[in-house]
């Protein structure tokens, strides 16, 4: 295929954004070589193969995402601009794109290890579920967030090699860190939701109350983050990265409003990519000099 039309779709997926979703699986690593040796690496050849199967993971998700909202998409004047809705990419093209991506992810989850491979299926079921669920639930938010959550717990079993439960702890706050993400950014698409029959938080409670269930969510998250470090015996740098972390969700917060949603997505996409690599650089420092804190 033609070198624009690569263009055309990863312009589409917003590939830039997956440096944001990168440290997810970062940390992941990064806490399973501590939990597994204190003190102890990522190789760099384990870190190439979890960059390229988040690379494939993500490109395939926001390319099954674009392809089944298609005509969803066509309707909403927000994103009637993408490529497929506006004939400027070919539905098979896109599932090449997405058939390769899924390949990719494959061939470095075997890289990997044996359970990275076979825990495959369940990504690629969250990976595809995902992008039918507003069609028939207000949780979609939470099964997005599942999704994305399978980032640092497969960064995990790929470090391990095994489910451990701290490994699956810290997958469940960054999947209800994202859906609380995710109610915010459902908010801009309130009306258009509700006249094409689409499920959400915001459609189902109302935008302020989405708000605060955002709100709880991300205070819940944080509550998850703490326990993550007492489980694994973190030292101060983890806790000030977490304090970095909430004074940025805080922010968020403050920006969006039920009468004011102008600087949405502001606070989603950059805020978001913000955290995440925060976090990320906090614990690779714990890492590099652990101070314990009092416990």
């Amino acid at each position: 295929m033609h070198l624009s039309k690569l263009k055309l779709f990863l312009e589409m997926i917003k590939f830039e954004h997956t440096i944001f979703a990168l440290p997810f699986a970062y940390i992941g690593a990064f806490l399973a070589a501590r939990f597994n040796h204190p003190g102890g690496w990522p190789s760099w050849w384990q870190l190439v193969w979890i960059t390229l199967a988040m690379v494939g993971a993500r490109t395939a998700a926001m390319g099954l995402n674009r392809l089944i909202d298609r005509h969803i998409d066509k309707k909403n004047p927000r994103t009637a601009d993408r490529a497929l809705p506006k004939g400027l990419l070919e539905q098979w093209e896109v599932l090449v794109y997405i058939v390769f991506s899924f390949l990719l992810m494959g061939f470095a989850a075997y890289q990997l290890n044996l359970l990275c491979l076979k825990a495959m299926p369940i990504a690629v079921f969250f990976l595809t579920l995902y992008s039918y669920t507003k069609r028939f639930t207000w949780a979609c938010h939470l099964i997005l967030g599942i999704t994305d959550g399978l980032a640092p717990l497969g960064g995990w079993i790929a470090i391990t090699g095994s489910f451990d439960f701290p490994g699956i702890l810290l997958g469940l706050a960054v999947a209800i860190w994202i859906g609380g993400f995710d109610i915010i950014y459902a908010c801009q698409d309130v009306e258009i939701d509700n006249s094409l029959g689409l499920q959400s938080i915001p459609v189902r409670f109302g935008i302020s109350r989405a708000l605060i269930i955002s709100a709880v969510l991300h205070v819940l998250t944080a509550l998850l983050l703490i326990w993550v470090g007492g489980i694994l015996k973190l030292g101060l740098f983890y806790y000030l990265g977490l304090v970095f972390a909430c004074a940025l969700l805080y922010k968020q917060h403050k920006m969006v409003s039920p009468e004011d949603l102008s600087r949405l997505n502001f606070a989603f996409f950059n805020m978001n990519g913000y955290l995440s690599v925060i976090v990320f650089v906090f614990v690779v420092l714990d890492l590099r000099w652990f101070i314990p804190i009092l416990r």
